[in-house]
């Protein structure tokens, strides 16, 4: 049940980012969308682990990396 929860959390945070972004209340150069899809990422990172789908961990790796370094951009810039 726990392992669902992180999978759930992980994934709504990623859609919500991408809700945001979509009807514009949000840019993909704002801290918060940056910072939701890393969130979220890394979420879905422990849920890949735990369920054992490691191309599911690769690939939200790849996208926790590059979120990480858009929120380090996003912190530079203010």
């Amino acid at each position: 049940m726990l392992t669902t929860l992180i999978g759930i959390i992980g994934a709504t945070l990623i859609l919500l980012a991408f809700l945001f972004e979509q009807t514009n209340v949000w840019k993909n150069s704002d801290l918060s969308y940056d910072l939701m899809n890393f969130i979220g990422s890394a979420f879905l990172v422990v849920y890949g682990v735990l369920i054992g789908a490691y191309p599911f961990v690769v690939l939200n790796s790849v996208w926790m990396i590059f979120s990480l370094h858009d929120v380090f951009l996003d912190l530079k810039r203010k």
